[in-house]
């Protein structure tokens, strides 16, 4: 077998392995063996592996099969010895958390932003992750994953175009590998949350194809088949602002009317609540809080935006027609009310398809971390004791 390909088949491999603990620890090794297809001897040896890494450890009650016969020790993965960052890059702040590896939240933080000049940006999203780091004492950081809207390209790790924030050409990875002396990697922040799903989330577990639509003041989709993200040439894949979104009424900087990003964009929400009084900033979860507060004027606005939210995911459906649809959208995420709007614009027959976000209260810092997670658990055998 030629090197390269006994190479992608070790790696196969050991992913397969390590997600297998990741989703029934703790687990015998041989039901590691009977899941995975591998043999009993080759999940011993990544096992093994994986233990001298610090990334699994023997749980501590052995089990019995059927109260009999020699007891197995059951794997899991260790959660209490590394962390990864989390970098989300938003319009109005930058997001930084620490994840564990089950892409559970430790810790997160806020940012917001002075300016967005991007080396400012950045320099200060280093400075938060390494506040966390000392408040997170004994945990060491793997890395850092960043998340963004836009046009973000994974291979370069660099944002090619944001035009919210004004960023072009962003070589985000030098920047911030740089600040923090640790590798980073970048992707679109749909893109990154498919991938959460795909590893922590309940929402798509199971699902042969997954489409995550992102709703915030940046409006993108990703779309996964098999365990892969499509990413497209220069990672352009997901690439939606502009589809026209029918019933839509406001302007678009490209000359058309009722695109989808400015039709749906938290700007929209927010500039129409504050023409009907409700606020009087910028702020979307003040709608929400006003509707949960019995505003009538904030949930037909909240409602609105949701049927039109669906109707964009009946779109994605039509062209594309995944299994499942994951929507980050905030009035979906908070409220009942919304995601029926969202399931009745999509109509009956696929209402069931559409499932809110399984990160609801952490959903930025979730898709910053879950790029560096995505870069581990594909690749485990690459973390190296000395590189730590």
């Amino acid at each position: 077998m030629p090197r390269a390909a006994d190479s992608d088949r070790r790696r196969t491999n050991a992913s397969v392995v390590l997600r297998s603990v990741l989703e029934h620890g703790p687990v015998a090794r041989s039901t590691v063996s009977r899941l995975t297809g591998l043999s009993p001897a080759s999940v011993t040896d990544y096992c093994a592996r994986f233990t001298e890494l610090g990334l699994i450890r023997e749980a501590a009650t052995p089990r019995r099969s059927n109260g009999v016969g020699r007891p197995h020790v059951p794997v899991d993965l260790d959660a209490s010895r590394f962390v990864v960052g989390g970098v989300h890059v938003a319009v109005p702040y930058t997001t930084v958390a620490l994840l564990d590896l089950r892409g559970r939240v430790v810790t997160e933080r806020r940012l917001g932003h002075d300016s967005t000049n991007p080396a400012l940006v950045l320099a200060r999203a280093a400075e938060g992750l390494e506040a966390l780091l000392a408040e997170a004492a004994g945990a060491t950081p793997l890395g850092v994953g960043v998340a963004a809207g836009g046009w973000v390209d994974r291979d370069s790790g660099s944002i090619v175009d944001h035009p919210l924030l004004g960023w072009r050409d962003v070589p985000v990875r030098e920047l911030l590998g740089d600040r923090t002396g640790l590798p980073v990697h970048v992707d679109g922040h749909a893109r990154a949350l498919v991938n959460g799903e795909r590893l922590f989330g309940q929402s798509a577990r199971g699902s042969r194809s997954v489409l995550h639509l992102f709703v915030g003041n940046v409006v993108d989709a990703a779309f996964a088949t098999n365990d892969e993200v499509h990413h497209g040439p220069r990672s352009q894949a997901g690439a939606i602002a502009h589809l026209p979104l029918r019933g839509g009424t406001e302007p678009c900087d490209c000359g058309r009317v009722g695109c989808l990003q400015v039709e749906l964009s938290e700007r929209t929400l927010c500039r129409r609540a504050r023409e009907a009084g409700i606020v009087d900033g910028v702020n979307p979860t003040h709608v929400v809080t006003a509707a949960e507060r019995g505003n009538p004027i904030a949930v037909r606005l909240l409602t609105q935006r949701a049927r039109m939210v669906g109707r964009a995911a009946g779109l994605l459906l039509d062209i594309l027609n995944p299994e499942t649809v994951v929507v980050t959208e905030l009035g979906v995420i908070r409220r009942e009310d919304c995601l029926r709007a969202l399931r009745e614009e999509v109509g009956d027959a696929r209402a069931s398809a559409v499932v809110p976000t399984s990160f609801p209260d952490s959903v930025l810092a979730v898709a910053g971390g879950s790029v560096m997670l995505d870069v581990l658990f594909r690749d485990p055998l690459s973390l190296s004791p000395g590189r730590i």
